[in-house]
């Protein structure tokens, strides 16, 4: 199978019907932001995660979004850099915060879309310079964690 979108529909169908469709609904939403860049995908052990990039390296991601077994995230790959007036952000590591989506409404607030934009501002020019967003389906972890809660 080498259509990503077969494939990313095949990852998805190991979630429960809500987790799948809430990843969906939000890779559809950050696409909207994306016009250009890569849509970088990764099945790999914990998680499946989708990032947004102005190349086709996992290193320039700004944003990516993932599915655990009962939750999405959205991950802001630069995080610690950014305003934070609401203070979505959670983390603590040297870069990279997060929002769990919980609920999922929160990801369309207009404090996630002013944390959206900020992280995209200082990509533009390298967006700009990008081929229309490509999906590349970079890597799937032979091994997993079960994508469904209370399974081994």
């Amino acid at each position: 199978m080498t259509d990503p979108e077969a494939r990313i529909r095949s990852f998805l169908s190991k979630y429960q019907p809500a987790v799948a469709a809430d990843l969906s609904a939000a890779r559809a939403w950050l696409k909207d932001f994306f016009p250009r860049g890569f849509e970088l995908v990764y099945d790999n052990y914990n998680a499946l995660a989708i990032g947004f990039a102005p190349t086709a390296r996992a290193s320039t991601a700004i944003v990516s979004v993932a599915a655990y077994p009962k939750w999405v995230t959205l991950f802001f790959l630069h995080g610690r850099d950014l305003e934070d007036p609401q203070g979505l952000l959670q983390g603590a590591g040297a870069r990279v915060r997060s929002i769990r989506l919980q609920p999922m409404t929160l990801l369309e607030s207009r404090p996630v879309r002013a944390l959206v934009l900020q992280a995209i501002r200082p990509h533009q020019p390298a967006l700009a310079a990008a081929p229309p967003l490509t999906t590349l389906v970079k890597s799937v972890s032979a091994k997993q964690r079960s994508r469904r809660p209370g399974s081994a």
